[in-house]
């Protein structure tokens, strides 16, 4: 059995993640058009009309850019609580309704043999939430926009073998930025953006209960670089005694085209 994992755009300009596992297949956000979606899934050989289903964590237009022609071209099911589709519908009110599922925050819901776990993040949204799947002993998550670590996300994501988990900023770079006053208080605030540093002080905390690959995403294009988002994590790891080359595998999600391809694999062919 195999679980895949792969972003393939992250950032400010645009998110979207790709989950695969037990023949199911899943974006989580299109915040791109629906063309340069099609054109990365194309990359790592994946047919857009093979996708299952889109699930959203919020309504802000880097994570539903694509929406409406994806589920007008392709009929794609959607899936998002009540809160973010108030919002999607106010800023795109031709969804069909035949492309609508709604879930309750909190509550499990499948997908052929995949386990979904929609869980409250703090963000500055209507009802955003971070996403945790399971698949006959494989287990991954997605963690952005996220505002501070808080117990309830952490608690959600933990045991996940990989994970996609918010590194936006650095706290230093946001501060002798160009950016206006109320935009940094934003970013810094409770309901903002997750910093490189507590993005490391999450991922420790993960590391035992079972992480082992990481994706550092939603990198700001101006309040942070590739590599110190990096090496701020290493360190830490380092620190902490683990090897970040051996044992745990942590790679920066790019911007604007596909990441690496992570496989989970059990070894068993069911």
């Amino acid at each position: 059995m195999r679980l895949t994992l792969c972003p393939l755009f992250s950032g400010s300009s645009g998110n979207c993640i790709y989950v695969a596992c037990g023949g199911v297949r899943l974006l989580v956000d299109v915040g791109m058009a629906a063309s340069r979606i099609e054109a990365e899934l194309r990359e790592i050989g994946v047919d857009i009309r093979d996708l299952d289903a889109v699930l959203i964590t919020h309504e802000h237009v880097d994570h539903i850019r694509g929406i409406g022609v994806l589920c007008r071209k392709y009929g794609l099911p959607v899936y998002a609580n009540e809160g973010t589709w108030n919002g999607i519908m106010a800023k795109d009110s031709r969804i069909p309704a035949r492309c609508m599922r709604t879930f309750f925050t909190g509550e499990d819901f499948y997908i052929g043999d995949v386990n979904i776990h929609p869980f409250s993040i703090p963000h500055d949204a209507l009802e955003p939430v971070g996403y945790a799947f399971s698949c006959k002993g494989l287990r991954c998550a997605v963690a952005t926009d996220i505002g501070h670590i808080r117990a309830d996300w952490m608690e959600a994501v933990a045991g996940s073998q990989a994970i996609v988990l918010e590194a936006n900023h650095d706290i230093d770079m946001v501060h002798m930025g160009p950016y206006p006053q109320r935009l940094k208080q934003r970013i810094l605030g409770r309901h903002g953006h997750l910093n490189n540093t507590d993005c490391a002080k999450a991922l420790l905390e993960l590391v035992k209960t079972g992480t082992q690959a990481v994706f550092l995403a939603h990198l700001s294009n101006d309040n942070n670089l590739p590599e110190l988002a990096y090496n701020t994590v290493c360190e830490a790891l380092k620190a902490a005694g683990y090897d970040a080359d051996d044992e745990i595998c942590v790679h920066v999600a790019r911007r604007d085209r596909v990441s690496d391809l992570l496989i989970l694999d059990t070894g068993d062919p069911a």
